[in-house]
């Protein structure tokens, strides 16, 4: 038993201790549209039009209608002629009736308001996957700002470790005479910003974790890796947001509504039966409760309604134009916004290739640097300098490069090209 409760209590907190060692931008796409709380109307969507769906296939079952009355009238109806032996009815009646309806034929209008009823609940979906379609651009700039963070820390402990090798060589250097004795001073307080700085990247690394973790509805901890996306762009394809299937959608159930318009001009036939009891019943000249019944059809028919049924349809057309132009809008935008974004793209890309002959050139200077620093020929502060330089040349690299990558990723976002 003890061994039971023991594997319980490892398997629970295995599930709920459980955090990625690892994480992909895609993970992140895919959590953000699984795990968001808005993901939820989708199943509360699906229920209520299960709900709306049964109500709707009611109405061709039949419908039972239960009428109960007492009354007293001043007068009834008499025979005006005596001494027929019939009796003058009472100046109480009562009746109860049960009737029962049922649609035989009303044109398929019935089924023409599931079709809507159905759509009407795709596009209600569709709307939330835009909603959390646009979290993706969110997702994009948290996930490549912890990349970076991740670069620049990576090149601060390089450099720590450069700085401390020299450290060693310059104390080895005052020993002997060779520097002056402060030149240690010089590297060990660049070691103490490059403490202060690694600690800023900590924390805000670990607040830009948080906030993707709860954007994304995944435990993260500040040791998982983030995989570097391999991102590709396909500047041939077709725009692919969830906004254009909206548009359609929209579109048509707006057709679906005219649809049931058209139907409403069609004859509806129902069949009836009531079923009743009271005094008097269907025999008027019998004073006494008795039951009775009644059967037929009853057509109803709106023969003229002064055109308001084409006025309707009309407007609904004028409502379809207005949403091919938002159509149209957000595709000038859309394809507006990404050739902006390649042009950012190419930008970078010429920066990038700057960057790489500026840290060459650097790395040359350093290192004539670091041999004059050993000849004693300049001071630590001006080896430190020269350092910094280099420093600067690759943050800047490495800051192009991720930069160039979250403008492939938005560039994609943008495009609908996400997976």
């Amino acid at each position: 038993m003890k061994a039971v409760y023991l594997f319980g209590l490892f398997f629970l907190i295995t599930i709920f201790g459980y955090t990625q060692t690892t994480i992909s931008l895609n993970e992140c796409y895919d959590g953000v549209i699984a795990n968001y709380p808005l993901a939820k109307q989708r199943a509360i969507l699906d229920s209520q039009n299960e709900t709306e769906l049964s109500a709707i296939k009611s109405k061709t079952l039949p419908q039972l209608n239960l009428n109960a009355q007492a009354t007293y009238q001043s007068e009834v109806t008499e025979v005006p002629f005596p001494n027929f032996g019939i009796e003058p009815l009472n100046n109480d009646q009562y009746r109860a009736t049960l009737t029962a309806n049922q649609l035989i034929f009303n044109g398929g209008k019935i089924k023409a308001t599931q079709n809507l009823q159905n759509t009407a609940a795709e596009r209600k979906k569709q709307e939330v996957d835009v909603n959390l379609y646009q979290l993706k651009q969110r997702v994009n700039q948290l996930y490549f700002s912890i990349l970076l963070i991740e670069e620049q820390t990576a090149l601060l402990n390089a450099r720590k470790k450069q700085l401390q090798t020299k450290l060693t060589e310059v104390k080895s250097g005052i020993k002997y005479g060779v520097l002056l004795h402060t030149s240690d001073k010089v590297i060990e307080a660049e070691l103490l910003k490059i403490f202060q700085q690694n600690q800023e990247a900590i924390n805000n690394k670990s607040k830009l974790i948080n906030s993707l973790s709860s954007l994304i509805g995944v435990p993260i901890s500040t040791e998982t890796e983030f995989i570097k996306p391999l991102l590709k762009m396909n500047e041939s394809s077709e725009l692919n947001r969830p906004e254009l299937g909206l548009y359609q959608l929209q579109k048509q159930e707006i057709e679906q509504q005219k649809d049931i318009l058209s139907k409403s001009l069609v004859p509806e036939l129902n069949g009836f039966a009531t079923g009743g009891y009271g005094n008097p019943g269907l025999n008027m000249l019998k004073n006494d409760f008795t039951s009775y019944y009644i059967v037929g059809l009853k057509l109803n028919w709106n023969v003229f309604d002064w055109n308001s049924n084409k006025k309707q349809r009309q407007a609904l057309d004028y409502s379809k134009e207005l949403i091919n132009n938002q159509e149209e809008v957000f595709k000038l935008n859309t394809n507006t916004a990404l050739n902006e974004q390649l042009k950012e793209i190419k930008t970078l890309e010429s920066s990038i290739e700057i960057d790489e002959q500026l840290i060459d050139l650097q790395q040359e200077v350093v290192q004539t640097s670091e041999s004059q620093l050993k000849n004693g020929v300049i001071t630590t502060s001006q080896y430190i300098t020269e350092l910094t330089k280099l420093y600067e040349a690759e943050n800047l690299f490495n800051q192009h490069k991720t930069q160039l990558e979250l403008a492939k990723a938005n560039y994609n976002t943008l495009k609908g090209d996400t997976k």
